[in-house]
């Protein structure tokens, strides 16, 4: 039985999936794919993965495939509706609300696990947590999963190296057809659609401070050059340091950034990056958001307890006054922005990700008998065979190696 808010409003949920479905060609050749191949036949799927449209399009290629879908949002504030309603109506199980309380998305990750599942989509580690840590009993069952962010993996190297993860799990976010545009294009567009509809500010002429130059990072930072902003960036690896340096960036600490930014982003999948310090240095009317996976890069709750007065300032920003007099802003209540205050990432990007994600499943089903790590990195075939469907589909044709050149790259020795 699946509990979503109302199975009423799934019509908008349908339009907002065809609409999608559209505009990813690839998943439309993989829907295809799984229609004649069946790879999921007789096998239980569970997801964890933002609940929008493109992600709902992931789940009815999977359902396509064979599975059995039992699906969940990754965050409280990024499910729509509509698009859990429209999954419903077409036979999907789904437990997924927008604005769920920490016992409900609790209890909608739980009945995910609790079923049974063969196969788990992963987005921050949740469902690979709770089904370690809950319901162990279950593991037998998992043939293995795919994670495709970059909080998930840390949490999944982790778990391996502590000797506690107990199934595969491929590195959806490791594959180039992944980081190189997902989180470089998709996260620097989709942060800023969500900071941009949510403030109604303009971004040129303001000092913006981006704390973590990995690969989100840097789509961020370069949306935000483009824009006409000022940029800061902040960083704990100096050889990223200094890519942001050649890259034409200011780099400081934050404790510096903090006094001169207008608006501050966290893109570094750790936690305390903006604390109590940082606030009581920063201006009247700074404003911060995070796009990290969890909401505890910036110190929301930390924030509150300083605050002498908080209320909100528009919708989906509250406001903090602090001891100091000066009013700082957060949107989406510290979480992820792109998603609690947007769309998440444009339908092309994702187009790549979820493609890799529904193969990389495929493949685990394919070789569950041969896999010995538990940490497995997305096959190369896969990464060149999504690359190439996704030129076909632009029209675009590339050049390839000769037997000779294959020699000559191959070989150490010069004729």
């Amino acid at each position: 039985m699946s509990e979503i808010r109302d199975i009423g409003l799934w019509e908008s949920g349908k339009r907002k999936i065809d609409w999608v479905r559209r505009n990813m060609c690839l998943l439309r050749s993989v829907e295809e794919q799984f229609r004649e191949e069946r790879p999921f036949d007789g096998l239980k799927v569970a997801l964890s993965i933002h609940l929008e449209a493109k992600t709902a399009y992931l789940c009815k290629v999977l359902a396509a495939g064979g599975a059995e879908m039992f699906i969940t949002g990754s965050n409280p504030l990024s499910t729509q509706d509509d698009v859990a309603a429209a999954l419903v109506h077409d036979g999907l199980n789904v437990y997924a609300w927008h604005g769920a309380t920490a016992e409900e998305y609790h209890r909608h990750i739980s009945a995910v696990v609790s079923a049974g599942p063969n196969i788990i989509i992963d987005d921050g580690g949740d469902l690979v947590n709770m089904i370690h840590n809950e319901y162990p009993e279950l593991i037998p069952n998992v043939i293995g999963g795919c994670e495709e962010t970059t909080t998930g993996i840390i949490r999944l190297i982790a778990m391996n190296k502590a000797g506690q993860l107990k199934f595969p799990m491929v590195l959806v976010n490791n594959a180039r057809c992944k980081y190189l545009f997902d989180n470089r294009y998709g996260t620097g567009q989709s942060v800023w659609d969500g900071i941009n509809r949510t403030t109604n500010l303009i971004v040129a002429g303001k000092n913006v401070v981006v704390a973590g130059y990995g690969w989100c990072g840097k789509g961020v930072a370069m949306r935000a050059k483009g824009m006409g902003a000022s940029v800061i960036i902040t960083e704990i690896d100096p050889i990223k340091a200094m890519e942001a340096v050649m890259d034409g960036f200011k780099v400081m600490k934050m404790e510096e950034a903090a006094k001169i930014g207008d608006l501050f982003i966290t893109v570094t999948g750790c936690r305390d990056v903006i604390t109590e310090k940082s606030f009581m240095n920063m201006k009247d009317g700074a404003i911060l958001c995070n796009a990290g996976h969890f909401d505890c890069e910036v110190d929301v709750a930390g924030l509150k307890k300083l605050a002498v007065e908080s209320k909100p300032a528009r919708a989906n920003i509250d406001g903090y006054k602090l001891p100091n007099g000066n009013n700082l802003f957060v949107i989406g209540e510290g979480r992820l922005v792109n998603l609690a205050a947007g769309d998440g990432h444009p339908a092309e990007i994702m187009d790549m990700s979820f493609a890799i994600q529904a193969l990389s499943a495929a493949y685990l089903v394919k070789n569950k008998d041969s896999l010995d790590d538990m940490i497995i990195a997305v096959p190369e075939e896969i990464d060149s065979d999504v690359a190439n469907r996704k030129l076909k589909f632009w029209g675009l044709e590339i050049d390839s190696l000769t037997r000779e050149q294959e020699k000559y790259l191959n070989s150490w020795q010069i004729d």
